[in-house]
């Protein structure tokens, strides 16, 4: 029997207080295994630090951790819902790009339904007289242009989810699209 397809799950949930990030990880691997797949959390790693490890040897340690992931796997989904500001968590974007530059597909979703202009006021110029784009996309271009490229979609809630940052009925169509994709 072949091994199921690895996918990567991307998102601002590792930073979820643990019991409300297991649910919600427990969900998206639960609906990927519906379809045959396996999903990957950044957390499926077992990091041990020294007391004496200097934090940045820690951050670069968990970069390596995951970025190993990363390489096992085919495909991402993304949480790309705003996280602490007005667009996606960039640790998440910069996940997007490295399984892009890899030649895999990536899918994203986010349950903010505003285009990004919105979001950054609405306006054509920021406070401090800086230009913000105006594509009608859900975040920067370049996110959704690399989306795009690799083969994947973007999914924009039409309606909340069950949790500010997770909708099944999302997801299942992200994991949907993927299939079709990765069936290709």
């Amino acid at each position: 029997m072949a091994k199921p397809k690895r996918i990567y799950l991307a998102g601002p949930e590792v930073f979820f207080p643990a019991s409300e990030h297991q649910l919600i990880v427990a969900e998206k691997k639960r609906i990927l295994r519906e379809y045959g797949f396996e999903g990957i959390d950044p957390l499926d790693t077992e990091l041990v630090f020294s007391d004496d490890q200097a934090k940045p040897d820690r951050g670069h340690n968990i970069y390596k951790a995951n970025r190993e992931l990363m390489d096992s796997c085919d495909a991402i989904i993304a949480n790309l819902t705003p996280f602490r500001g007005i667009s996606a968590d960039p640790g998440t974007v910069y996940e997007v790009g490295y399984m892009i530059a890899q030649g895999k597909p990536a899918f994203g979703f986010t349950l903010d339904s505003r285009h990004y202009r919105e979001r950054a006021g609405a306006t054509g110029l920021d406070d401090m007289g800086h230009s913000i784009e105006d594509f009608e996309l859900s975040d920067n271009l370049m996110i959704e242009g690399g989306i795009r490229e690799s083969g994947g979609q973007l999914f924009v809630a039409e309606q909340p989810g069950e949790h500010p940052f997770f909708s099944a009925e999302l997801f299942h169509r992200c994991v949907q699209a993927l299939t079709y994709t990765l069936s290709r």
